[in-house]
């Protein structure tokens, strides 16, 4: 948990130091009506009972308002259009190798949301936190399946703690 406080913390501060951000936006990506995929809407719920109404940060993506594939391009062009150069933070599932589940990854790169899935993706935001919820079996339908098949205690565990270092590290 302190390493992902302290890795969070170096790159968010680095990156939002550099540039005249008017606002953070936590962008949390996934369905709840996947297991595996579920991650990103529980950080985002997780994160609302947090940090509450903050006027510099906006949480999109949470159980009741899912961000998937099927919309994120509508979000982020809605993003753009309403915010004026948003610091976005994208937050979603992932798959890796078996060792690696269970893990948080933090990434000074933006996210790239349905990868997993052979899903046209493309890069969001100016940061990601991933939350490695299975393995990556190189085949679309079997990842699918993996994810269908997820422990939610898995995923709650790592939501909670990934809502928790970043409350933690940008000290609201």
């Amino acid at each position: 948990m302190q390493d992902f406080i302290t890795d969070f913390k170096q790159i968010f501060w680095n990156k939002l130091n550099n540039n005249k951000y008017k606002k953070i936006i936590f962008l949390c990506v996934g369905t709840d009506r996947v297991i595996g995929d579920c991650f990103g809407p529980l950080v985002g719920e997780k994160l609302k009972i947090l940090i509450g109404k903050k006027k510099e940060i906006e949480i999109i993506g949470d159980l009741e308002k899912a961000i998937c594939i099927n919309n994120i391009e509508n979000v982020i062009k809605a993003i753009k259009d309403e915010f004026e150069n948003p610091f976005i933070i994208g937050i979603d599932a992932a798959l890796d190798k078996k060792e690696l589940v269970g893990k948080i990854v933090i990434s000074e790169q933006g996210l790239k949301a349905g990868s997993g899935l052979n899903k046209a993706s493309f890069e969001i935001g100016e940061m990601s936190v991933k939350g490695i919820v299975s393995y990556n079996t190189g085949m679309p339908k079997q990842n699918f399946i993996l994810l269908q098949n997820t422990s939610l205690g898995l995923v709650n565990e790592m939501a909670s703690l990934t809502a928790d270092g970043i409350y933690r590290a940008i000290n609201v």
